[in-house]
């Protein structure tokens, strides 16, 4: 079945921003004049998905806002003639379809999947992760959807990371079944130092089948956190059916943390034409001690 909708988990509390997102979702922090999630929203359009579905919580509204019609500014942009603004802002709101469904509690990444079980339904869908903002051509969830319809199967995003930054991911064990391609073996969830099966690293992107809901509905929840972790839920959906790896070709920013959130965002002033030239000379004027 063709992919249609994609979810988009963003309940989390954003808590490596602090204070920046006391009252301020981390989704919505700007790379230029961008919020995060837009660049994830725009990927999957691109990728011929445009029904969202947004996963949110307490203190999330202005998600929800940005994706709304604002009939107040319209009118205001249209008033004073700023054409090319009022275009950029009815794009944002004609981009797609879009559903919410509030997680009452950050309870981890499968569980934020879980909860949206009555909107998917029963078809394939695609789980995308704001924070990883993949620049790519075809976009990335494009990509993966294109393997998808090879395999038949679920398609989980992956890239090769340093060892030392692995106990921060789940890491797969694969077998190559085509170029960027790789058959999954099994899926360990940050694993100790030393001890991961590859340097294959899960990174946010899924094409998953409606089979891993109850797969989600049956993994025992972490110690301690009560979370449910998706790549958990991954691992019992392997032992009935084969799982896909995926080498997506593009460039990542992981803007989850604040390092990769300041390289976004001197990656994407510099891909602007209006902002290239005279960001990358003042860039070029720093003097660092």
């Amino acid at each position: 079945m063709t992919v249609r909708k994609a979810v988009f988990p963003a309940a989390g509390l954003g808590t490596r921003f602090l204070p920046a997102t006391k009252a301020q979702p981390k989704e919505m922090l700007p790379l230029v004049d961008k919020p995060i999630i837009q660049y994830g929203v725009e990927e999957a359009v691109a990728s011929g998905v445009d029904d969202i579905i947004l996963v949110t919580g307490r203190g999330k509204n202005a998600i929800e806002d940005h994706f709304d019609v604002s009939i107040e500014l319209e009118t205001f942009l249209e008033s004073r003639g700023k054409t090319d603004l009022l275009e950029e802002v009815r794009k944002i709101s004609n981009l797609i379809n879009v559903a919410y469904v509030r997680q009452g509690e950050p309870l981890g990444l499968g569980h934020a999947v879980l909860v949206t079980r009555h909107l998917v339904g029963n078809e394939p869908f695609a789980v995308i992760l704001a924070d990883d903002v993949i620049d790519a051509q075809p976009p990335a969830l494009a990509q993966m959807i294109e393997v998808f319809n090879k395999v038949g199967g679920p398609v989980i995003a992956v890239e090769r990371v340093p060892e030392r930054d692995l106990p921060s991911y789940g890491v797969i064990a694969a077998e190559p079944a085509g170029p960027g391609v790789y058959k999954i073996l099994d899926l360990v969830e940050k694993p100790p130092a030393g001890q991961a099966p590859s340097d294959l690293a899960i990174i946010g992107r899924y094409v998953l089948t409606p089979d891993i809901f109850p797969m989600l509905e049956e993994t025992a929840r972490e110690r301690g956190t009560g979370e449910i972790q998706l790549t958990n839920g991954l691992k019992k959906l392997l032992k009935t059916r084969p799982l896909y790896g995926y080498e997506v070709k593009g460039v990542r920013h992981d803007t989850g943390n604040k390092l990769g959130f300041l390289k976004a965002v001197v990656y994407f002033a510099l891909r602007r034409p209006d902002l290239a030239g005279p960001f990358g000379d003042y860039l070029k004027t720093l003097t660092l001690a």
